[in-house]
């Protein structure tokens, strides 16, 4: 049975790891944007979906737990 820690938990982990990923991505695209790589548009377009999607991976490994 999932109790309020483990939300609370996913909620803390899904918020550290989507941050630094995204914020990774962000920051290297901005590098690369200012070196002249406009490929670097590329990781600023994909760091927000690719930080959420890892909180929904976790979301669900949660969830499988409750049936």
């Amino acid at each position: 049975m999932i109790n309020r820690g483990d939300i609370i938990w996913l909620g803390v982990a899904s918020g550290v790891t989507g941050g630094m990923i995204g914020g990774s991505m962000l920051g290297l695209g901005i590098a690369m944007i200012l070196e002249g790589v406009y490929a670097g548009l590329l990781l600023i377009c994909i760091g927000a979906p690719c930080s959420a999607l890892i909180g929904w991976l976790m979301a669900r490994r949660l969830a499988k737990q409750l049936a």
